[in-house]
């Protein structure tokens, strides 16, 4: 196996186009990926565990990584606070691991500007009609939410060109097949090949 300089992964879309479903298949099926758990101030929904889905923490808590740097990226939803502590990449490239990040267009952008190597892939749903479709169906928001959820969705996807990767989402198998192919494939780049000249003398003949 090529050893490769680890790398973080961008999953964004609106919400209800299939991202967290992505992800979650992304990490059962390659095991040199780790899913970065974020830090919300947001109560815990049913079924949710705490470490496991996110770091549930006060608002207080929440202030103070910020002003202790200890956040790569942070934002507001909907009244919310989230954020991916930098004790996450850390960890996780100490493992040798590459880290998959469920995160809006501002967490990507923030990421970016890190000094880490980032990949980003948009999520887009088939239809406007059947994102609408998928926010009302899961259950999981208020009527209130998934209005405000749909008018936020348009401004998500203005920004899809901002991406390396662009990908609908019309069936899941297929789509988290699309997306473990493209990591493969940026594993590979010569550009994150480690110890690139002993790997290129150990073909020369």
């Amino acid at each position: 196996m090529v050893k490769h300089k680890n790398f973080l992964i961008v999953l964004s879309s609106p919400s209800g186009a299939g991202k967290t479903s992505i992800s979650r298949e992304i990490i059962k099926k390659d095991n040199r990926i780790n899913l970065s758990i974020s830090v919300t101030t947001r109560s815990k929904r049913k079924g949710e565990k705490n470490k496991v889905d996110y770091y549930f923490i006060k608002e207080k808590y929440f202030k103070s990584m910020i002003q202790e740097n200890k956040l790569m990226e942070h934002a507001n939803v909907f009244g919310n606070l989230y954020g991916t502590p930098k004790q996450e990449v850390i960890n996780s490239f100490k493992k040798n691991k590459d880290l998959l990040f469920d995160i809006d267009w501002q967490g990507y952008q923030k990421l970016r500007e890190s000094e880490f190597d980032v990949i980003g892939i948009f999520i887009l749903p088939p239809s406007k009609k059947e994102l609408v479709k998928r926010l009302n169906k899961r259950g999981r928001d208020t009527k209130q939410e998934v209005l405000e959820r749909i008018k936020l969705a348009e401004s998500e996807i203005s920004h899809f060109l901002e991406y390396d990767y662009i990908l609908i989402n019309e069936n899941l198998k297929e789509s988290v097949k699309k997306i473990l192919s493209i990591i493969e494939s940026e594993r590979h780049k010569r550009e994150r090949i480690i110890n690139l000249t002993k790997f290129i003398d150990k073909f020369r003949f």
